[in-house]
């Protein structure tokens, strides 16, 4: 990632807190998931780091986690001689903000809210993002908005984005399974596109697991292009 696309990675779905270890940065996640609740390399950091890092994961009672940039041999396999096993590969894509903008959005189908509504928050619970998860969403600083999707006269999807510089982020994306293939995703996408541009950015960001190709597609389909990747390794508590 370019270091624009980075920031706001990190930055649009901050942990409750953050502890360095050496050459790495670790969260705090109060079980929002990997995203918030993993150590990433930040610096030049030793396999020494790797055991004070879990330390504090361990300290904070969550599971020893690190999130590894694709390509990176070294801390890959300094992890697996450690006894990490490999979890949940995962694709940064980006878009510009005028690939989206190319339609105009029907009538009634997406809207662009904060705070959330009670009907975003049960979509979201609905899918797996929980109240902890919702919580990291409180925690963004910068200009951010929850996405309503309505399909069939009834609310089906909810999602986040936050801006960071010129970058808008997308996150928590759900679509009720009964509501899925039928493009509601791609409406919601573009109503993040439509409130990116009156904020001003001129991209938008997502990461989504390799695994979940339908969500792949859509984005292909959008003209999203992976720019990185990650993969998590992780041990017991």
């Amino acid at each position: 990632m370019d270091a624009a696309l980075a920031r706001a990675f990190e930055e649009t779905w901050p942990a409750a807190e953050y502890a360095d270890a050496g050459g790495f940065r670790v969260g705090r996640g109060l079980g929002a998931g990997g995203r918030v609740s993993s150590a990433r390399p930040v610096g030049i950091w030793t396999v020494a780091d790797i055991a004070a890092a879990e330390a504090i994961h361990r300290g904070w009672g969550q599971q020893p986690m690190f999130r590894a940039p694709d390509g990176d041999t070294a801390l890959v396999q300094a992890l697996l001689a450690a006894g990490y096993r490999h979890d949940t590969p995962t694709a940064i894509m980006a878009a510009p903000v005028s690939a989206l903008a190319d339609r105009d959005i029907p009538p009634l189908t997406t809207f662009a809210i904060w705070p959330p509504l009670a009907i975003q928050r049960d979509l979201w619970a609905a899918g797996n993002i929980t109240p902890a998860r919702q919580a990291v969403m409180e925690r963004v600083t910068g200009p951010r908005t929850a996405i309503l999707g309505r399909i069939d006269d009834r609310a089906a999807g909810a999602g986040f984005a936050a801006l960071c510089g010129d970058v808008a982020m997308v996150h928590a994306v759900e679509v009720l399974p009964q509501f899925r293939r039928r493009g509601l995703a791609g409406w919601m996408m573009r109503q993040v596109a439509v409130w990116a541009a009156e904020q001003g950015a001129t991209r938008i960001g997502l990461a989504v697991s390799r695994a979940n190709a339908g969500a792949r597609a859509t984005y292909d389909r959008l003209g999203f292009v992976e720019v990185a990747g990650y993969a998590y390794y992780a041990k017991d508590l």
